[in-house]
């Protein structure tokens, strides 16, 4: 008898079928299922390898033994049973097709899965070099050290994106899934990756327990898991050695090359890591709160390591953020910046952030000189460093500040959307459009985006503002109030946001309720340019014209900065006041001693403020100056502006008052219809002050212009009574 008869004979080649069929399905099944399980990542490989090396055991052993009826027996018991021989190959037969069914429904089934997952993965283009690292877990006793889970985070996420090839999802992303309810497959879809680092953190004392595991989206396949249990001191070797492992997993499975060394926050001290970890935090909202503590913070963690880098560029977008919002004035905060990124680019020249960030603030500094080139030039480099660093978001923040400068706000949606493509859930995204909607009058687009931002991170003061703008487009006043109310409860400690709220109050006439939201303000900050707005603003008001004349002079004597256009409404005031009186020419010798040049409309330089002044001016200079010199004047401004990127024109309200003062009656009657009256007069309180210039003197007297100043009177009436009552209830449910 030939071998192969022999091992036909003792059913070889039967048990060997049958082994590989029922191997490979047990294989299958348990791949599948042990992962979801909790499984360590090393016992699905272990089940592999147990059934592949125990396929030659098997073979070897149906040689010598045989399945009967009665159980195993030796092949020489029972060399003449050719019935029980048959029917024990039948048995096996039925095991093979048996296993090959059910192995074939299973992958069946699996693949449908698979191919829905595939399909929610392509839609997403994913790359199978990517990765999104999840917010770790803090399994802390104590809530206080979430700060440090997240930090921990954002130092393995800024790791592995220094990864030549390897696509890693933004940290705002990654840690809008955070708290959430969400499989690993749906989050990896959603952010189009297909790897996800999960892991946790345990924090007592300088104890540190963190686990950390790389796993595969698409079957929930653990490509690593690692835990730790070290000191606090040893933290920077364990982000280290994470951040290597993943790397070098993903680098040489997927990416064809070994990992690289990682550069870390660069900082060796963990105790400044830890206060710059809690600053990060505490900038998040970008409130009055907020980004005062994580100046405090940030000094603190510079005290401990004076040269830490990345808490240097982070306090030095903390003070840019400090001047948009008002916390600081424009010269002090600027000046911060500079010395800041001098340090910085001093140690780093290739910083980039740091790069950018000099750029915008000597740009802005120059323009409030009166040097309206720097911006646009600005631009050109901000452009350039946005294409060097496309994934970093606060040079692309810079960029849309600069087109805002411009008056070109049409070139910054694609500067926004393409951020957002590489991080959809960032809620600064979602509110830099947000305002960018508002500003091209999209109103519903810019709600949108609003809420979008305040649902990934509710406590923003400035998102529940630009939604009370858009209310007031739609001529809500009350929704104008609701929402800066919400924006003073996550904000308390920012003056502004009373502050605007008195101002629309008293311009609908309601001083008491006006008043309330003063005290706020004199209480946090009795000095700010805000306490000087709202003092002038409340006497204009009021008709006290004894206490407005005394708070725009004293506006012109402190030479206030002109946030909130403070400046600009006490010039404003002065000369609209002296128009009515006939003594413009004294009025102007008086500001003009207290601010030389201010009216030298031909100047090189003009700073910025006094630019506005001048604008502010050219309804007084109506009332004195030959005609010739005022239109020559005008069309010095015009120039001027156009230069900047802005044209008055393309504002009706500054088109109306144009074509007023060059004499046009009737363009100026159509467009006061046309773009002014048909605008909520929400949008337009204190028009009464704005219509008694002499210049709209032909035109109020219109039949048209005064059948729609009535009909703004009377919605503004109705207007006044709806705030008056929603704050009445209000404060009776209080």
């Amino acid at each position: 008898m030939t071998l192969v008869a022999e091992f036909r004979r003792r059913n070889v080649f039967r048990v060997a079928a049958a082994y590989l069929v029922v191997g490979w399905l047990l294989t299958e099944v348990l791949t599948t299922i042990l992962p979801t399980l909790g499984a360590p990542a090393w016992m699905p490989r272990a089940v592999i390898l147990i059934f592949a090396f125990g396929f030659f055991p098997a073979v070897v052993f149906s040689w010598f033994f045989e399945l009967t009826p009665e159980g195993i027996k030796r092949e020489a018991d029972i060399l003449g049973e050719e019935k029980v021989k048959t029917r024990a190959s039948r048995m096996l037969d039925y095991i093979t097709v048996t296993g090959v069914v059910v192995l074939v429904v299973f992958i069946g089934l699996f693949s449908a899965q698979q191919s829905g997952d595939d399909t929610l993965s392509r839609d997403f283009e994913v790359n199978a070099a990517s990765v999104a690292v999840l917010p770790f877990v803090n399994m802390s006793n104590d809530d206080d050290n979430e700060y440090f889970s997240d930090g921990l985070t954002e130092t393995l996420l800024h790791m592995l994106s220094q990864i030549p090839g390897l696509k890693v999802a933004a940290r705002t992303s990654s840690f809008a899934f955070k708290n959430q309810n969400k499989s690993i497959q749906e989050i990896a879809a959603a952010l189009g990756v297909a790897h996800v680092l999960e892991g946790s953190v345990q924090r007592a004392g300088d104890n540190v327990r963190i686990t950390a595991q790389l796993i595969r989206a698409s079957d929930g396949f653990h490509v690593w898991s690692s835990n730790y249990d070290r000191t606090l001191e040893n933290i920077f070797d364990i982000q280290d050695e994470i951040a290597q492992k993943v790397g070098f997993a993903l680098s040489e499975s997927l990416l064809g090359t070994g990992s690289k060394q990682l550069a870390g926050v660069q900082t060796s001290n963990p105790d400044a890591y830890d206060i710059y970890l809690q600053a990060r935090r505490a900038k998040v909202t970008g409130s009055f709160g907020g980004l005062k503590a994580a100046e405090d913070l940030l000094k603190g963690a510079l005290l401990i390591d004076p040269n830490f880098i990345d808490a240097k560029t982070e306090l030095a977008t903390c003070y840019l953020h400090q001047v948009q919002t008002g916390l600081i004035g424009q010269e002090d905060g600027y000046s911060q910046v500079l010395a800041i990124t001098n340090q910085v680019l001093e140690a780093k020249p290739d910083n980039v952030l740091a790069r950018a960030a000099r750029v915008f603030v000597q740009a802005m500094s120059s323009a409030l000189d009166g040097d309206a080139a720097s911006i646009p030039n600005a631009a050109h480099v901000l452009e350039a460093l946005v294409a060097e660093a496309p994934d970093e978001l606060q040079i692309r923040i810079l960029l849309v500040g600069t087109y805002e400068e411009m008056q070109q706000p049409e070139k910054s949606l694609p500067v926004l959307q393409d951020a957002l493509n590489r991080d959809p859930f960032n809620p600064q995204i979602h509110f830099e459009l947000g305002s960018l909607y508002l500003e091209l009058e999209r109103y519903e687009d810019a709600r949108a985006s609003l809420e979008q931002s305040l649902d990934i991170e509710p406590a923003q003061p400035n998102a529940y503002t630009r939604l009370a703008s858009i209310s007031l487009h739609s001529g809500d006043g009350v929704g104008f109030v609701q929402n800066f109310l919400k924006a003073l409860e996550v904000d308390p400690r920012d003056h502004e946001l009373p502050g605007m709220l008195a101002e629309f109050l008293y311009k609908l006439g309601l001083f008491d309720e006006g008043d309330d939201f003063r005290n706020r303000v004199m209480t946090m900050a009795p000095a700010s340019t805000m306490a000087y707005d709202i003092a002038l603003l409340r006497a204009v008001s009021s008709g006290d014209e004894s206490a407005a004349d005394s708070s725009a002079r004293q506006v012109i004597q402190d030479n206030l900065e002109d946030r909130q256009s403070v400046y600009t409404h006490a010039v404003q005031y002065l000369l609209r006041s002296a128009a009515k009186s006939g003594t413009v020419d004294d009025e102007i010798a008086w500001i003009e001693e207290r601010a030389p040049g201010i009216f030298d409309i031909d100047a090189d330089n003009v700073p910025q403020k006094y630019r506005l002044a001048q604008g502010a001016a050219v309804a007084a200079w109506y009332t004195t100056l030959p005609r010739e010199e005022l239109l020559r004047r005008m069309d010095v401004l015009l120039d001027f502006w156009r230069s900047t990127g802005f044209d008055p024109t393309d504002d009706p309200f500054l088109q109306m008052n144009i074509l007023a003062l060059r004499g046009e009656i009737q363009e100026t009657i159509d467009v006061a219809l046309s773009g002014v009256f048909s605008r909520p007069v929400a949008m337009n309180l204190g028009w009464k002050q704005a219509f008694a210039q002499p210049q709209f003197a032909e035109l109020v007297a219109d039949p048209r212009i005064q059948a729609a100043m009535q009909r703004w009177e009377d919605d503004e009436e109705e207007l006044r009574g709806q705030v008056r009552t929603y704050l009445a209830d209000i404060q009776a449910a209080s």
